[in-house]
């Protein structure tokens, strides 16, 4: 090679000289394990090396600058890469671990042998951060289940396990205040659960509520928010966390000033989500003064929420299903009451054909019938359909009965007797909540006449057994236990052989087919005239199937019962 005709050996031995470094470095890289060093980049400098040489040897036989500016090119890459390869090659590996990703599987095993090793006690400074951040979140999603599985059978253990919650995203966020907010479906709002700390209220407050720090601490505490028009429920309502920094630019916070502890700082608002539907929310928030929140912060906040929401809804779930056995329970226990409740068998009376079913709900036991021979002068006949369900309802039918049972022999009328049995329940605590329509019927074999009054939406009908024609005898009045100073009217009403006497429970006309119809007063009616010439017991079965047919296989959610009173 001719040296003097060319400089270009010059750069090309410069650019060899870079390659040995590269490749050195390299090795040193991967022997610290300080980065990912792949064979594609030991391969490249290798190249790097060899080309270099080649050109360094051949370059004194061309002419010309291309092989010179070939090589300056070479050169001043290797000079751009070493200096990065130094710094890989130096750093400690700890102090690069957040720069070099792993897979989820060795990140999951890093955080199980961190946790194991938090669990045991042992030294966790030789592991990374995030291995300790890892064991340290699975720690606390494991705080959360074991406090859920302590709740199952403590009367107020979603409580506790919600103001455990709620101290320890206020602990781990660094907030002032926390709280933990519940969907209520069936109000339709969200409310506060558990409360901790200095939260200054991002909604406002009553307006004739003092600017007192622990009036408005005890109004937040039981506080409950519709899903509109606030902080809270918007932020539910659309299932999205949220970091607010600029309460000032937020149209949904309110600023109740002027006063310190009321002046809104910063927020983190985290949806409680689980299987898709939103069951409450976390709220966390720092004083104005204090520093402000972080989307870091945030992240963490949405993660533990996820935990929490996990674990509260697991408690939630168990409670509902306690809660449905314990109902189904009780209204096994009540439908075997209610059925000693109504007359074995119908007695016989003469002067008049009785017909009677009671198609009892699953659960509801709210419809009773009675029919109590009292004197030669009275025969009694009560419908009833108390409000509500189960044991609470049977409650109320059984005073109801007692009542009537106790009062019927003596000589007052039906209206005087059905106000009595009113005052006797109405206004009581155990009946605050629970009321309920009911006829009385007295019939009079001797004269041939009835009395009846009726409470709510139980009426009595006559049918003349001769023309067909229907008479609604009782009219409209309020039901009983409603309120004690109702008095009921009394209706007389002389009837002749053939005639028809019907009560029902609203249940049986609003009876639903599976096109949502109703059944309706009118069949009803329509079908005791097609057997008028029939037995009150026939007739009654013939309702009974009529109804049926109708309904089909449409699931009904009421009792229905009928009395039919055939005069002969």
């Amino acid at each position: 090679m001719n040296l003097s005709n060319s400089f270009a050996f010059i750069p090309f031995f410069a650019a060899a000289a870079e390659a040995v470094a590269i490749l050195v470095l390299l090795f040193i890289i991967k022997r610290r394990s300080t980065a990912r060093v792949s064979f594609t980049m030991f391969t490249a400098a290798a190249m790097l090396l060899v080309v270099s040489l080649v050109g360094a040897f051949m370059g004194g036989d061309s002419e010309g600058i291309a092989l010179t500016v070939i090589a300056l090119l070479l050169f001043l890459t290797g000079l751009v890469v070493i200096p990065y390869l130094i710094v890989l090659s130096t750093f400690e590996p700890k102090h690069i671990v957040t720069l070099v990703s792993k897979s989820e599987n060795e990140r999951i095993d890093e955080a199980n042998r961190a946790y194991s090793a938090a669990a045991s006690g042992a030294d966790l400074a030789s592991m990374t951060a995030s291995g300790k951040a890892d064991a340290a979140l699975m720690a606390i999603s494991r705080s959360f289940n074991e406090k859920a599985a302590l709740s199952f059978a403590d009367e107020k253990g979603l409580s506790s396990l919600l103001d455990f919650v709620n101290k320890t995203l206020k602990e781990k966020t660094g907030a002032d205040g926390a709280a933990v907010l519940l969907v209520d479906d069936f109000e339709d709002v969200i409310a506060v659960k558990a409360f901790e700390g200095d939260f200054p209220p991002p909604y406002k407050l009553p307006d004739d509520m003092p600017h007192k720090q622990v009036r408005i601490t005890t109004n937040f505490k039981f506080a409950t928010f519709p899903f509109h028009d606030n902080v809270f429920g918007e932020i539910a309502s659309s299932a999205k966390p949220e970091l607010i920094t600029k309460p000032e630019l937020d149209s949904r916070i309110y600023q109740n000033g002027p006063e310190e502890f009321l002046e809104c700082g910063s927020y983190i608002f985290v949806p409680l989500t689980t299987g898709g539907s939103v069951i409450g929310e976390i709220a966390l928030a720092r004083k104005k003064g204090s520093p402000l929140f972080t989307e870091d912060e945030l992240t963490l906040a949405t993660t533990l929420g996820e935990f929490a929401a996990n674990s509260i809804k697991t408690v939630i779930s168990v409670r509902e299903l306690v809660e449905y056995n314990d109902a189904a329970k009780e209204g096994e226990i009540a439908a075997s009451i209610q059925k000693e409740l109504v007359p074995a068998k119908l007695p016989k009376i003469d002067g008049i054909q009785l017909g009677v079913f009671l198609d009892a709900a699953e659960d509801v036991c709210g419809d009773y019938y009675d029919i109590i021979v009292s004197r030669k002068d009275r025969v009694s006949f009560v419908m009833s359909d108390i409000a509500g369900k189960g044991l609470n309802s049977l409650v109320i039918m059984i005073m109801v009965r007692a009542m009537i049972r106790l009062v019927v022999n003596s000589m007052q009328s039906a209206g005087t007797i059905l106000s009595w049995v009113n005052r006797g329940i109405a206004g009581e605590s155990y009946s605050n909540d629970h009321f309920g329509s009911c006829a009385l019927i007295n019939y009079n074999p001797e004269t041939k006449e009835i009395e009846c009054a009726a409470g709510g939406n139980t009426p009595v009908l006559l049918i003349d057994g001769a023309t067909g024609e229907y008479t609604r005898l009782t009219g409209e009045a309020e039901v009983i236990g409603a309120d004690k100073t109702v008095e009921y009217k009394n209706f007389v009403q002389k009837v002749k052989s053939g005639d028809i006497i019907v009560t029902y429970t609203d249940g049986l006309v609003e009876a639903l087919n599976e096109d949502g119809r109703q059944y309706s007063e009118e069949k009803l009616i329509e079908v005791v005239k097609s057997k008028a010439t029939a037995t009150g017991k026939d007739i009654a079965t013939a309702v009974k199937n009529d109804v049926k047919k109708f309904i089909g296989t449409a699931d009904q959610h009421d009792d229905q019962s009928l009395l039919v009173i055939k005069i002969q």
